[in-house]
């Protein structure tokens, strides 16, 4: 009986812990569409954020490639897929999803 209610209450944990990765998505990047390609932890259309993390780990230059990816958009990288570019994000706004990313 103790090992089903640990067993539940893991469970329970676990599905908490899985929600609040898509409760961590920064507002910006639902402000601008760009959870309709992406996830934090699995592809969608384009790369899961954690992959362009790991990706880019220990590059000095990565935190500038991306903000161009965003505002210019880029193909080749992760397989035929384009991604748009996207003009009307801000610097700001970029520089926020870049270091969320880059944080993961």
């Amino acid at each position: 009986m103790k090992f089903t209610i640990v067993s539940m209450i893991t469970a329970a944990g676990l599905l908490v812990a899985g929600s609040a990765l898509a409760t961590d998505m920064p507002a910006v990047a639902k402000k601008n569409n760009c959870v309709a390609c992406h996830a934090i932890d699995k592809k969608v259309v384009g790369p899961s954020w954690a992959d362009v993390a790991k990706k880019y780990k220990g590059d000095a230059g990565a935190a500038a490639h991306l903000d161009e990816k965003i505002s210019k958009g880029g193909k080749g990288v992760w397989g035929p897929m384009p991604m748009p570019p996207n003009p009307k994000i801000t610097a700001e706004e970029r520089k926020e999803l870049v270091d969320f990313i880059l944080g993961l």
